[in-house]
């Protein structure tokens, strides 16, 4: 059997200022980096055999503090990296939601009709994770992998696994270093945990919110 985790990295300046991210390389912040070791130490009495981050800084930092419990290099995967928010990335959501208000109305209500004015649709970043992911599961055949990616990412994957278009995407919240859980074996995908965050309680001054 294998298990993966997908693992959401800890919190940003940009998370936190409800600001679009996507391919801009910014750092995890004084809570993320909080946030990522209180994962590290959650996860530390687990066997894991193999941790892979997208490349951007914020993913990497939280792979780097879960990997260093299990003297692993983190494996760094640009299937992973997170969506193209072409014109939208670097701007406030108050900004988006006037400037875009079309698209951004349809990004809620159709995200799966979508692409970002610039950048991505959904099924970019679906037709490029997924099949990592299943490769990544098959070379594995047996133990525990860490993904460390990012919300879309992340979203695209959890439906792709539960057998649901990408019009559920809204219907899934991952907080930002939340892990999720799904086992293979015996021909099921079986989602066992999501959004699990019970680590970072004594942690202040969190934000717990899908942005």
């Amino acid at each position: 059997m294998v298990e993966i985790i997908l693992v959401r990295h800890g919190e940003t300046a940009l998370n936190a200022g409800e600001i679009f991210r996507g391919l801009v390389d910014v750092e995890l912040n004084d809570i993320g980096l909080r946030q990522a070791e209180a994962l590290a130490e959650y996860l530390s009495g687990e066997k894991i055999d193999i941790v892979y981050s997208s490349p951007l800084k914020r993913a990497v930092k939280t792979a780097e503090a879960i990997a260093r419990h299990h003297d692993h290099e983190v494996n760094i995967v640009r299937n992973l990296i997170d969506i193209d928010y072409g014109e939208w990335q670097g701007l406030p959501l108050k900004e988006i939601t006037e400037k875009y208000r079309e698209i951004y109305r349809d990004w809620m209500d159709t995200p799966e009709q979508v692409r970002i004015p610039g950048g991505e649709c959904l099924a970019d970043v679906s037709n490029r994770a997924m099949p990592f992911v299943e490769d990544a599961v098959m070379r594995c055949g047996e133990g525990r992998i860490v993904f460390v990616s990012h919300r879309v990412v992340n979203k695209v994957i959890i439906c792709s696994l539960l057998g649901l278009g990408n019009s559920h995407f809204w219907n899934i919240k991952q907080d930002t270093c939340g892990i999720t859980r799904f086992t293979f074996g015996e021909g099921r995908v079986v989602l066992t945990c999501h959004n699990d965050t019970s680590f970072l309680k004594s942690i202040e001054g969190i934000r717990r919110t899908d942005f």
